[in-house]
């Protein structure tokens, strides 16, 4: 380990020890969970700034974040006689010399897509080995979690359901389906049947998340630069109705689409 890394671990024992933060000496795996999701989307946000300015200086500080959730888990881990973090170091470096025999053995794989069939190949049998099936059934879509937000969960149910042949041949039959759905949502907007109506949109979005899959687009990814950019033209008419002093109160939609309309030609690499 290096000399930083093992003054990280230091500094988070000392927090951890009698006499240490008394907010840190409380927590446990559990208590900590909800920080290692919202410090992951953290550092999520931080990549898609990053790839959009090329500052990546916020990127270092929410990496840091999340690094510091695995050294305080695995700290927690130590105490308790569970692990520690050299464990956690060793378990990864040999998962990633055992799912790379192209690299550290002779199996020749020519391409990515090659490679990350062998990855799930691998995996599979990792966990049959263990005896750690994660689906009673043994099914390919029992590793993955149900915690994962919809858009993941979804591209990744359809990615691992599409290597078996369950898939659409084209983003063509894709189109069709998703017209297919819209007219089924539509229809159940017509009967005012909530359940209805929350079953064909769930589908509807089902279908959006496939097209992204065939298009090669990550759905979540999609979606949250387009999130961002929502955020960037609605700061953008906040701003200008507070230059000229107004609000929302002061102007009706018409005025509001001028503005938006503005914002799209502030925004460098616009598009839509």
């Amino acid at each position: 380990m290096s000399e930083k890394f093992d003054e990280l671990l230091t500094v988070m024992e000392r927090l951890r020890a009698p006499g240490g933060c008394p907010w840190d000496r409380e927590q446990t795996y559990e208590t900590l969970a909800p920080y290692l999701l919202e410090e992951s989307y953290e550092a999520f946000d931080a990549i898609q700034e990053a790839n959009e300015t090329g500052d990546t200086k916020h990127l270092v500080e929410e990496l840091g974040d999340v690094l510091l959730q695995v050294v305080f888990h695995s700290t927690i881990a130590k105490e308790r006689g569970d692990f520690t973090i050299d464990d956690v170091s060793e378990d990864v470096a040999q998962k990633l010399v055992l799912r790379h025999p192209h690299v550290f053995e002779d199996k020749k794989l020519e391409t990515a897509d090659e490679v990350l069939n062998n990855w799930e190949d691998l995996k599979k049998e990792e966990r049959k080995k263990s005896g750690k099936e994660k689906d009673a059934r043994d099914s390919i879509l029992g590793d993955v979690p149900l915690t994962f937000p919809a858009l993941i969960e979804g591209n990744k149910l359809t990615k691992k359901a599409a290597k078996v042949g369950f898939d659409w041949e084209n983003t063509d039959q894709v189109f069709g389906k998703l017209a297919e759905e819209t007219e089924e949502l539509k229809s159940a907007i017509a009967s005012e049947d909530k359940d209805h109506i929350r079953e064909e949109l769930g589908d509807l979005l089902f279908v959006v998340v496939n097209l992204a899959r065939k298009l090669g687009v990550e759905p979540e990814n999609a979606l949250k630069k387009t999130n961002r950019k929502f955020r960037k033209r609605f700061r953008f008419i906040e701003n200008e109705l507070k230059s000229i002093d107004k609000s929302f109160d002061d102007v009706n939609l018409e005025e509001m689409d001028k503005l938006w309309n503005m914002s799209k030609g502030e925004m460098p690499g616009n598009r839509s």
